[in-house]
């Protein structure tokens, strides 16, 4: 697997709740934008045209987070974006969400490789040349 990608994120005024921390929901978005990130680094996205004009997408089909302390507004967050599990047709990404070296929130989201069409979207196993971008 991969090393570990490092991406950051700082907490915007509207990710915060009324206690002025970040609002759990927002700890998905912030996962999603530090994938896309981890994608673009090696060449990849999350919807991308193959050959022939084949849409391939890594739609998510899981996504969790376990959140251990609040970030508040204008806070710096380290994440740390690793593989979990690189399978024939999906990959499972683990994220740790870093405040000044202390983790706040620990999460993951499994995306299935598929192709889409524009009445279909089906499963289909990792190219090998994405796979190769992955491992």
């Amino acid at each position: 697997m991969p090393e570990p990608f490092r991406t950051q994120r700082q907490v915007e005024f509207a990710d915060t709740d009324m206690a002025g921390m970040v609002h759990f929901a927002n700890f998905f978005r912030y996962m999603e934008a530090a994938e896309v990130d981890f994608l673009h680094s090696r060449g990849l996205s999350v919807a991308m045209l193959r050959d022939g004009g084949q849409r391939i997408g890594l739609p998510r089909v899981a996504a969790s987070c376990d959140f251990l302390q609040p970030a508040r507004f204008e806070e710096i967050l380290d994440v740390v974006v690793t593989i979990k599990n690189l399978g024939r047709k999906s990959v499972t990404y683990g994220f740790e969400f870093f405040k000044e070296n202390i983790v706040i929130a620990r999460g993951q989201i499994t995306a299935v490789c598929c192709r889409v069409s524009a009445d279909r979207i089906e499963s289909v196993e990792i190219p090998p040349d994405i796979r190769k971008k992955l491992e």
